[in-house]
């Protein structure tokens, strides 16, 4: 699946084209499943045509010189560098030190799901918010892409988690691992201060969340850039790949400590499909594109 001019939804075509090679450093991948990230069409457009998804989980089919942390045969995910084409096809070369062995807990779809969403859960988290144990951290949009794995790692941490959810979704919240769960229209009149907002929604939200971070206390967002006060610490980050963090990622989701949402699968030929879903409200979860028939059986 390629992205063509102008770009957007309208601009995905299925092409066929040669398999590539892997140049030194990188592993051919037989890709079985690639998740999709909403706006990430608007990503290559001054490199058209280019296949979309970052995030993949396949077989390792070929590797090139100066490449000894993978080889043929073996099972592996991750998330892919954004400055070069994704994954969406059947065969895709990546930086093999990005790779890490797929946990062998979760089919391909449901490993295809974690790499950027877990990531950012991760580096937001512990990398840029530095969250320790019993630290008081809200989570905006708790039971979106990132904001369903961030419950999970700061409830894996040790903190006190406090979702920021719609009524509706207060139970799931709660199964998340929250400890409270607040409506995002009114947490900024109810909460005790936070040692850390972890924001994955912007807007509004992320405003009145500004509101409740004790003095000191730090605020990260991966929907946009916080205008904070001066006695908080904000910051707003682009997740980057790492395989060192998905190697405890892996750890975890075999150990039962973080399970990926699959809000709905599409076979890559109906990527227009797939990105539509995307885009729209209400989804819980990743949004993944099968691309072989094994990515369903794992």
């Amino acid at each position: 699946m390629r992205l063509h001019p102008p770009g957007g939804v309208d601009g995905l075509a299925l092409d066929e084209v040669e398999t590539p090679a892997p140049g030194p450093g990188e592993a051919l991948v037989q890709v079985r499943a690639a998740a999709i990230t909403r706006d990430e069409l608007t990503w290559p457009v001054d490199r058209l045509p280019a296949i979309p998804s970052y995030e993949l989980s396949g077989v390792v089919a070929g590797v090139g010189p100066g490449v000894d942390v993978v080889a043929i045969g073996d099972a592996c995910y991750g998330l892919t560098p954004f400055d070069r084409d994704g994954v969406a096809a059947e065969y895709a070369t990546v930086p093999a030190e990005l790779l890490a062995p797929k946990p062998h807990t979760l089919d391909d779809v449901a490993a295809a799901a974690l790499p950027l969403a877990a990531l950012s859960a991760w580096q937001g988290l512990f990398e840029h918010g530095g969250l320790e144990q019993k630290d008081r951290v809200l989570i905006t949009g708790a039971l979106g892409g990132v904001g369903h794995l961030a419950t999970q790692l700061a409830r894996w941490r040790g903190a006190h988690v406090i979702a920021s959810a719609a009524d509706a979704d207060a139970d799931g919240a709660r199964d998340l691992g929250a400890a409270e769960v607040v409506d995002p229209s009114s947490f900024d009149r109810s909460l005790e201060p936070v040692d850390l907002v972890f924001d994955t929604a912007g807007g509004d939200v992320l405003r009145r969340a500004m509101t409740i971070v004790r003095a000191g206390g730090r605020l990260v967002s991966v929907a946009e850039e916080p205008s904070t006060p001066t006695e908080i610490d904000g910051s707003f980050f682009i997740v980057e790949p790492n395989r060192a963090q998905l190697l405890e990622i892996t750890r975890l989701v075999e150990h039962g400590d973080l399970l990926p949402a699959i809000d709905a699968v599409f076979p890559v030929v109906d990527a227009k499909a797939a990105f539509a879903r995307s885009m729209e409200r209400g989804k819980r979860g990743k949004v993944v594109l099968r691309v072989t028939d094994e990515a369903i059986d794992g």
